[in-house]
């Protein structure tokens, strides 16, 4: 009995040690995997596994969730031979647990040197304004070159982020100063075009006033020349109701069209520049027997128009 009793504690014992040894619990986000007498046989998923006990043995116990690698600062040398201090981070994932725990060795090490060594050669090819305005060209252009660098690998480089350049003091200073500078062109130029936008404005205003004028004048001349023609008519056919009264012996007509010559004439000697004063003779009988005749020749006239317009009547 005693014996059998340490038969079957043995057996447990190998029991547990067998289920020990066959039965493996992966954790969530990580990938195991299985070497068959130090050879890879297979990559055990999350969850619970099962191998051959003292055949089977884990490899490699892997993080397949995404990680981040610190790059550490390093001077670069730009393509105008300026110094910039850069570092950066780099985000991957294990896409295949096997070739990331075969194909390489120190594999976080291994993607750190290949970052850094394209970093430089990146930023090399760039000129140093280049370089501080286009990050995200860098990151981008790094990103690539590193994915397919370590594709082999296993490895997804999901994004390559650069955190910081630095200069040196008296690059600093020196872009300070030509920032400054540009900053002043800038503003002069500024003030010239508004002054410019400016004498524009002021010409255009010239220019339109100097339409409108023109305009003011062309219409004030059509009228004085409407004006000049309307006196013209009226001129004529006062003119040509004289002529008539003339010739039908009206000797008050002829008093008319003298009384209103003298008149202009009197007119235009009392304009004259030189004329300070003027004593002439004067016939007042003249004017006041000019002035009686075109009363009697109105009065004439609207008597003739009456008797015109009776015998119209009559008929």
């Amino acid at each position: 009995m005693e014996a059998f009793g340490i038969f079957a504690t043995t057996i447990v014992v190998v029991t547990i040690i067998f289920i020990a040894k066959a039965v493996k619990a992966v954790p969530q986000g990580e990938k195991w995997t299985v070497e068959r007498f130090g050879r890879y046989t297979r990559t055990l998923e999350s969850g619970l596994n099962i191998i051959v006990p003292f055949i089977d043995s884990i490899g490699r116990k892997l993080t397949v969730m995404e990680q981040v690698l610190d790059v550490p600062a390093q001077t670069v040398i730009t393509k105008d031979n300026a110094a910039v201090v850069a570092d950066g981070v780099v985000f991957f994932r294990i896409d295949d647990a096997a070739s990331a725990a075969y194909q390489v060795r120190n594999l976080e090490e291994a993607i750190v040197n290949l970052t850094t060594t394209n970093l430089r050669s990146v930023i090399g090819s760039m000129d140093l304004d280049d370089t501080l305005s286009n990050r995200s060209k860098i990151n981008d252009v790094l990103m690539g070159i590193v994915d397919d660098a370590t594709n082999p690998w296993g490895v997804k480089i999901v994004r390559i982020e650069i955190r910081d350049l630095k200069m040196e003091p008296e690059l600093q200073k020196a872009m300070n100063m030509q920032m400054t500078a540009e900053r002043k062109r800038r503003a002069q130029v500024l003030e010239a075009t508004g002054k410019r936008e400016a004498e524009i404005l002021q010409a255009e205003g010239e220019k339109q006033a100097a339409i409108l004028r023109a305009e003011g004048e062309r219409q004030a001349a059509f009228l004085e020349a409407e004006a000049r023609e309307r006196e013209a008519k009226a001129e004529a056919e006062a003119t040509r109701v004289v002529s008539e009264a003339i010739a039908s012996g009206n000797i008050q007509a002829v008093q008319y069209f003298l009384g209103i010559k003298y008149v202009e004439a009197l007119q235009q000697i009392g304009k004259a520049d030189n004329s300070k004063l003027v004593l002439m003779p004067l016939e007042a009988s003249g004017i006041t027997g000019a002035v009686a005749g075109v009363t009697e020749l109105v009065q004439q006239m609207g008597a003739d128009n009456k008797a015109l317009t009776s015998s119209s009547s009559g008929r």
